[in-house]
């Protein structure tokens, strides 16, 4: 008797893993990272976008009949913690691939892990150029606009300013750097009379507004690039305010359209600020139109940039994997090198170059609208317009 048990036992036992392993066999896992306690304004709206972008993906049969399954974590903006997350992901989840990062220090740390593990890296957010230039790899691709292709949207509009004296604020971490420079290199290239009077840099979240002001009052700039972002932008606001430091100049600012930081910053929203944003009140394609509709059905809200970030990072990897037809690293990179797909804000390629996505953004200038900032006269840059040659990019990015 004990041993029939035994044996109808291990036969449950044989049955049961086998079943779990044909429900393995019938789903592809993608493994996802970002800073979600550090950084909510941003990260959940991301959030809810992928996991739009999941249910959208399996209510139309999943990826080549197989169901998507997204593992997340959160890496509490600690890039070491990130690369950490990143081996479970892989080495436990055995995931296909790995997406997501907001921080440009995490999304390079996360980078690195890739090339070394030799494991397939979709960037989400992070934004500096060395994610896809001088740091880049293989293994690596990038959706968001890149700090040179929003910088050169800014510039385009910034070098028609009279303005010779500029002074920038920007935190002081890899982000921050990398959008300084490219943005004071473009901007001299086409404005030789430009002086660059002052720099500032704060450090990420825990800026001190008044030294800061007080030091670029000091330097008495005509205009301001501004690259800080979240709380640290509401501080630096509300200062300025107080003290008229922004009064009778220009300002660029680096993102400050988007909803996530405009919001918070309510009736003490300066006007006539240039941006880049995401004026989703004011967008009318048919693309966008469904997305709206299909957020603002699931979720009762309206969307955040970081919303659109989500949903076309899931889309992106799902359709790079339907392309490929496999998990295999090398295949997805196949697969994803020149891919053009669908987005709610146009269609977008993944160069095959320097794997930097064609995703544009808009740029415009700050309002006020019942009490609230707003971006009005908003403009989609396409970010096949804003991208160096190849020869140029040749230069910049390492051989493989």
């Amino acid at each position: 008797m004990r041993a029939r048990n035994y044996f109808v036992g291990a036969a449950f036992a044989l049955l049961a893993g086998g079943m779990a392993h044909s429900a393995m066999a019938q789903e592809i896992k993608i493994g996802e990272i970002n800073s979600y306690s550090l950084l909510p304004a941003f990260t959940e709206p991301y959030r809810k976008g992928w996991q739009l972008a999941v249910e959208e993906i399996n209510a139309a049969g999943g990826i080549n009949g197989k169901k998507l399954v997204v593992v997340s974590k959160d890496d509490g903006g600690k890039p070491a913690d990130a690369q950490t997350a990143a081996n479970e992901l892989v080495s436990s989840e055995g995931v296909a691939m790995l997406t997501g990062t907001f921080l440009s220090n995490i999304g390079l740390a996360v980078s690195d892990f890739a090339n070394q593990k030799k494991v397939f890296f979709l960037a989400a957010e992070p934004l500096t150029d060395a994610v896809t230039w001088s740091k880049g790899n293989k293994y690596t691709f990038r959706l968001r606009p890149s700090n040179y292709m929003q910088a050169a949207m800014l510039v385009e509009a910034a070098s028609k300013l009279p303005a010779k004296r500029w002074a920038t604020i920007a935190p002081n971490y890899e982000y921050g750097q990398s959008a300084v420079a490219v943005f004071k290199k473009l901007m001299s290239e086409k404005r030789p009379d430009i002086q660059w009077v002052d720099e500032q840099w704060p450090p990420q979240g825990k800026i001190d507004a008044g030294p800061v002001l007080q030091a670029i009052a000091a330097a008495n700039p005509e205009a301001i690039l501004n690259v800080t972002f979240g709380p640290d932008l509401v501080k630096l606001v509300r200062e300025g305010n107080t003290r008229g430091v922004f009064k009778g100049r220009e300002v660029v600012s680096f993102l400050t359209g988007e909803p996530e930081y405009l919001d918070p910053l309510k009736d003490e929203t300066p006007e006539g600020w240039i941006v880049t944003g995401y004026p989703w009140y004011s967008i009318k394609t048919p693309e966008h139109d469904a997305f709206l509709k299909a957020y603002q059905g699931k979720y009762n809200d309206y969307p955040r940039l970081g919303s659109i970030v989500g949903y076309q990072t899931i889309k992106a990897a799902a359709a790079i994997i339907a392309k490929a037809g496999s998990t295999d690293t090398d295949k997805l990179i196949a697969a994803a090198e020149g891919l053009s797909m669908p987005s709610p804000l146009g269609e977008i390629t993944f160069r095959k170059i320097d794997h930097q996505s064609t995703l544009g953004a808009f740029v415009g200038k700050t309002a006020q609208k019942d009490g609230k900032g707003v971006m009005v006269d908003a403009v989609y840059k396409k970010g096949s317009d804003y991208l160096p040659s190849d020869a140029e990019v040749e230069k910049l990015r390492p051989k493989d």
